[in-house]
């Protein structure tokens, strides 16, 4: 099959070291086209990568280039302007995490994606780390045959902490000052104060608030916020309790995140590396008491050696070609937002 051809849409921090340097090494797929408003730093990262075409903007190389998906690494705060934009040429988005800086905003993008019979994969790295697709698979089907009980809890737990680790070493720059670009309208129903607020738990949480979903199967609602803003409590549709913890403590030079799935006679456990490490992935563990007879057991499977932003590039390569679903959808990731809208109520509500 032929491979699928990519162009990108800003090659800044995340631009480059989060997602390029990741698409270059798929098999299945080649970076054709760049798009950069630094025009230096455009050509820089263009000769280092081997990528044949550079322009100014996206709408000069969605003219030119005969595309398969388009991967914008943009700040999520102006993404209701640009994925409305990209949206028209009817091919397949990435972008990072959120879908946009408010609901308002996430609602223009899914009505964009409608209109130009596109696809928007949102950039929620966690789920393609080898770690959390292993878990994930074997949550639901212990769902399904019910060996080890009803699912009861799941905590998430997110330390600040060094998300880094070393990604940005070999990050290429210019003293190029960035040109204006237009952003997005702040959320109508909020003062700035609140808004900032949003925008600051969105940009640092927003993984957990997704990820809690992701491991439910279903949709939630936040019950309670803690005043010291160390925690909330969440509702599952059918009832499952759980909780995210935020920042209980820091660490400085390592990154402690853990996800806890419980289940009446066992429990299975993600623990993440930092979001830019490379070539490591998560630790899976599982432990079964089944009360059968037999003997409790844990283990820990052995994962390849693929950190999550590369497994990510490889999963939206095989949902362009059709091979999966996206792993996580725009409409999936507006009902991020939504969450985020109930947290800072509930807290507001407690000042």
């Amino acid at each position: 099959m032929a491979k699928i051809r990519i162009g990108f849409v800003g090659v800044g921090g995340m631009g480059q070291c989060a997602h390029l340097k990741n698409y270059i090494t798929v098999p299945d797929c080649e970076v054709v086209a760049l798009a950069e408003i630094r025009p230096e730093l455009g050509k820089k990262v263009a000769a280092k990568y081997g990528i044949p075409k550079v322009y100014a903007d996206h709408e000069a190389m969605l003219k030119s280039e005969q595309l398969d998906g388009i991967v914008a690494s943009q700040p999520f705060t102006r993404h209701g302007t640009l994925i409305s934009d990209l949206a028209q040429y009817g091919i397949p988005i990435f972008t990072e995490k959120p879908l946009a800086g408010s609901i308002e905003q996430g609602e223009r993008v899914l009505k964009a994606l409608a209109g130009g019979g596109s696809w928007h994969m949102v950039g929620y790295h966690k789920r393609s780390d080898p770690a959390s697709m292993y878990v994930k698979k074997e949550v639901d089907r212990l769902k399904q045959t019910g060996e080890l009980g009803a699912m009861k809890f799941v905590r998430i737990l997110m330390p600040a902490g060094d998300w880094v680790a070393s990604g940005f070493i070999d990050l290429l720059g210019t003293d190029e000052k960035l040109p204006p670009v237009e952003w997005d309208p702040p959320a109508s129903d909020m003062d700035k104060a609140a808004y900032d607020k949003y925008i600051g738990f969105v940009n640092y949480y927003i993984h957990q608030v997704n990820f809690m979903r992701y491991m439910l199967g279903e949709p939630y609602t936040i019950s309670y916020v803690h005043p010291s803003d160390v925690m909330l409590a969440v509702t599952s549709a059918s009832g499952v309790a759980g909780v995210i913890e935020m920042t209980p403590f820091s660490t400085s030079i390592d990154w402690q995140e853990e996800v806890l799935v419980c289940f009446e006679k066992g429990w299975l456990k993600i623990e993440l590396p930092a979001p830019l490490a490379s070539n490591r992935p998560g630790k899976a563990t599982i432990m079964r008491d089944p009360r059968d007879g037999s003997d409790p057991i844990t283990m820990s499977p052995t994962l390849p050696w693929v950190h999550a932003m590369r497994q990510q590039a490889f999963n939206f390569v095989a949902a362009v070609r059709g091979e999966m679903a996206p792993m996580c959808q725009a409409a999936e990731a507006l009902e991020d937002l939504k969450v985020a809208k109930q947290y800072l109520d509930l807290w507001s509500a407690d000042l």
